[in-house]
């Protein structure tokens, strides 16, 4: 199996490059996001590759970190998504978002890609959500997403502060991982009082989202 090329950038598709190794151009699909950052034609480039190999076909992936290889082999573990849908949600969403996005159950940031519909979207959140762990967060964020997520219902307390903190986040416009994202971390900064205080949360939040 073939695990990195590095070659130069022969030519670039919509949703592959060909990368020329010592004279063989080998046709790499990859995700918008790792097509806008490679490079040029012409420019040197190397790729972490991950091969799929079927009856009809051998089809290599190329990614430009290990943080996006990780979750495209992550989502593709999911009934239903393939290659060419894990890569279009990593076109429209960061590795280092997604764990947010899966952690605030963000369905509409899912469906922005290709061929992802709801139920699709759905699906992925609910196979992943004990899984977003593997974004690198602080300990104490982390407790927080697998302790009391704001996506969940919770009769007072740190959930309900959360839930109700994205809530008015995304009613002024932001998007719920964003917003799940800046409530998760002023809430580990907060002291005890701070912490149970939707008000502070929130204008501690807004800051964060401004910065």
């Amino acid at each position: 199996m073939i695990g990195k090329l590095s070659g130069i950038i022969d030519s670039f598709a919509r949703d592959h490059l060909i990368l020329d190794v010592k004279g063989v151009g080998y046709l790499v699909s990859a995700s918008g996001r790792t097509l806008s950052r490679i490079g040029q034609a012409g420019d040197p480039a190397s790729l972490l590759i991950v091969t799929q190999v079927r009856e009809d076909a051998i089809t290599l992936f190329g990614f430009v970190d290990e943080a996006e290889k990780g979750w495209f082999k992550l989502l593709t573990s999911v009934q239903g998504v393939g290659a060419k849908a894990a890569l279009a949600i990593l076109s429209v969403v960061a590795p280092d978002k997604l764990g947010f996005v899966i952690a605030a159950q963000d369905k509409a940031a899912l469906t922005q890609a290709d061929g992802v519909g709801p139920k699709l979207a759905a699906r992925i959140l609910t196979e992943l959500k004990d899984k977003a762990g593997k974004v690198e967060l602080s300990p104490e964020t982390l407790s927080r997403v697998q302790s009391s997520s704001p996506i969940e219902q919770a009769e007072g307390g740190e959930g309900g502060v959360a839930q109700d903190a994205v809530s008015a986040l995304t009613n002024l416009g932001y998007g719920r991982a964003e917003a799940f994202a800046a409530v998760m971390r002023v809430q580990g900064q907060a002291n005890d009082n701070t912490r149970e205080d939707l008000q502070a949360i929130i204008r501690m939040a807004l800051k964060e989202l401004s910065a």
